[in-house]
């Protein structure tokens, strides 16, 4: 038998059980109500609302959890606060950063010296670099150059890129290129090939022909007349880059031969390697001829001649500093009135003060 006090002791603890559980299941019945208030959708804790909980079901253990957890699953209370604990020894914040990254001008830097001079290897960009205040590894430069897609000395120095061909003969070099326009004619819509040059150091561009039926005697007579000892615009010159059309003859490039000038073709389906070419060819016909119905030959020389003449005494190019290539004599009058000078009906304009 129990003695009076063992007995009082069986009956408060198991009072208090009771009253445990009781207070247990309200408080679950509780969060039930207050998750059909929220229309029983997931809830959202933030990260101290998780941190608490994750604390709280640590002490309960997995079987306590499964019996009084309403809001969240005991495996997502206990992943919890393993989190808890990984995030106690996280030292990522603590850790001191690598070696530095090369500075942004310096990589520049280092690009620049290989791609302007083609001979220099990785130790003599090394000394120029030093000369300027900085140091660099030569395997720094190395990768430098690896991730630019630039090959070492001896591979670039056995290769000339278009655009340094370019930059090193650009007052020798003229381009030429045709174009095609539609006419209509009294045999109804006719297409004339027009061929025209252009100085790439100057941008002056040069009508040569206008033929609907061009071949090698026509392509001849312009050969002469572009390489005219006075007047030609191939004077001068040393290099015409062209496309691989045939009208370029053979009889052609040896006239052109025969006056010092060299005849380039282009690699096939390359027009960016004559972009200057390629951009006239769009301004005249996005500004002139594509805006007017042609009828006739006449027509067309009229409006071609007439675009050239704006093109290059009236038209601002960006290309130039929004400069004219044919500049007019400046006036010293800038208080004068607005004049507007128009060709082909208005089409074409060009604003300047009265002299």
């Amino acid at each position: 038998m129990l003695d009076p006090f063992q007995f009082l002791l069986v009956a408060v603890a198991g009072w208090m059980n009771q009253h445990q559980q009781h207070t247990i299941e309200y408080l679950r019945e509780e969060n039930r109500v207050l998750r059909e208030q929220l229309g029983g959708g997931r809830l959202r804790f933030n990260d101290d609302q998780r941190r608490r909980l994750a604390v709280k079901a640590k002490g309960l253990g997995r079987k306590l959890l499964a019996e009084v957890a309403t809001l969240v699953t005991p495996d997502t209370l206990l992943a919890w606060h393993r989190k808890l604990i990984a995030q106690k020894y996280d030292g990522h914040n603590k850790r001191r950063p690598g070696r530095p990254r090369t500075a942004g001008e310096i990589d520049m830097l280092v690009v620049r010296m290989a791609e302007e001079n083609r001979t220099w290897g990785y130790r003599r960009i090394q000394g120029a670099i030093s000369n300027l205040g900085h140091k660099l590894a030569r395997s720094t430069i190395a990768d430098i150059l690896r991730h630019r897609g630039i090959e070492p000395a001896p591979e670039r120095s056995r290769k000339t890129t278009w655009k340094e061909f370019l930059r090193r003969h650009w007052e020798l070099i003229a381009a030429a290129d045709f174009f095609t326009v539609e006419v209509w004619t009294a045999q109804g819509l006719k297409r004339f090939l027009i061929l025209f040059f252009i100085d790439l150091s100057t941008r002056k561009v040069e009508i040569a022909g206008i033929a609907s039926n061009p071949n090698g005697l026509w392509m001849s007579q312009i050969g002469r007349n572009v390489t005219d000892a006075i007047d030609g615009l191939l004077k001068g010159k040393r290099y015409l880059i062209h496309d691989r059309e045939p009208l370029f003859t053979a009889e052609f490039r040896s006239i052109l031969a025969s006056v010092g000038v060299t005849s380039v073709k282009l690699p096939p389906q390359s027009p960016n390697l004559n972009a200057y070419a390629e951009r006239f060819v769009r301004s005249i016909k996005e500004s002139c001829l594509e805006r007017l119905i042609l009828f006739g030959e006449r027509s067309l020389r009229t409006a071609a001649r007439e675009f050239v003449v704006h093109y290059l005494k009236e038209r601002h190019h960006q290309g130039l500093g929004n400069q004219l290539i044919i500049p007019k004599a400046a006036t010293v009058d800038n208080e004068g009135g607005i004049e507007c000078h128009q060709r082909l009906g208005g089409m074409l304009k060009y604003y300047c003060r009265a002299a």
